[in-house]
């Protein structure tokens, strides 16, 4: 090798070292902060390429949503109760400055110090509350009240708390047979009292519905009583003004159907005086009036 090209060589690699060392990249999913002896001097810095002083360290972390979960976390009720919390934490930088200085830029230090925030907020709900409350309450405003303290103090690190979920509660295994029998109980008592409650409906509805049947049948047996004595009396008057007309012939005409209605029937048995008014019609057909016109 010639000795002229071991400067080149020298310069080059000087080049590329000081490149290297002035230069960096911030993909779109990251937060860069870059530092001068430990004090922040940049950390807005866009997706793509960038220059700082080789004495100049970067500090980069995700800024998308993080997850991380906790398991077996027990906590003490309000009346002295242990519960067993599964729970998990979703979260992102919000402040990155803030978030460096609080944690160094550290995803651990910052779940840890994330979890030790979640878990005081957890400890003041449970400890306001009896073990009956925390089983028998709604998940979602037990969650609601925690994830709001959680929240507020969880600003301090610069991060923005989006989820805060309890996966599980669970009971030691000394104290999960009491209350589920105390639980047994309460709920065989508001079923009872639900049951009577329909029954006492049940029997209003009943009777609200026999009244209106007698009701509706009282007033369809008045109308149709009405309307009958209605017909009746049209009737009686039409057989009024019909008899008026020749009241020989109406008599002859009802004679006939007497006799329709009476004789020539098998079987039947009449005991009737030939001299009665029955057989007038039969004796002497003479007396048969021809209707008047």
């Amino acid at each position: 090798m010639s000795s002229r090209l071991v400067p080149v060589l020298f310069a080059a690699g000087v080049l590329l070292v000081l490149a290297s060392l002035s230069l960096f990249t911030v993909n779109e999913t990251e937060f860069a902060i870059r530092t001068e002896f430990g004090a922040i001097v940049g950390m807005q810095y866009a997706p793509g390429l960038h220059t700082k002083w080789p004495w100049d360290v970067v500090t980069k972390f995700d800024r998308r949503i993080l997850s991380q979960s906790y398991t077996g976390e027990t906590f003490l009720t309000n009346d002295g109760r242990g519960l067993i919390v599964d729970f998990y934490v979703k979260w992102r930088v919000k402040e990155p400055g803030l978030y460096f200085t609080a944690t160094g830029g550290r995803e651990d230090l910052a779940g840890e110090r994330l979890a030790e925030i979640v878990k005081d907020g957890i400890k003041s709900v449970v400890a306001q509350r009896t073990l009956q409350q925390i089983v028998s309450a709604e998940r979602a405003a037990v969650t609601g009240q925690m994830f709001g303290q959680a929240s507020h103090n969880a600003a301090g690190l610069g991060v923005d708390l989006v989820d805060v979920r309890v996966q599980r509660i669970d009971l030691p295994d000394e104290v999960a047979a009491r209350v589920y029998e105390s639980m047994k109980q309460s709920f065989a008592k508001t079923a009872s009292r639900l049951r009577a409650e329909g029954q006492s409906a049940s029997a209003g509805i009943r009777a609200s519905a026999e009244r209106q049947r007698t009701v509706i049948l009282a007033d369809a047996e008045r109308d149709a009583l009405r309307v009958r004595g209605e017909g009746d009396g049209a009737a009686a008057q039409i057989y009024a003004r019909a008899y008026a007309k020749n009241p020989e012939f109406y008599a002859f005409y009802r004679s006939l159907q007497a006799y329709e209605r009476s004789l020539g029937k098998d079987g039947d048995l009449l005991v009737v005086s030939p001299d009665g008014d029955f057989f007038k019609y039969l004796k002497e057909p003479s007396r048969t009036a021809a209707p008047r016109r």
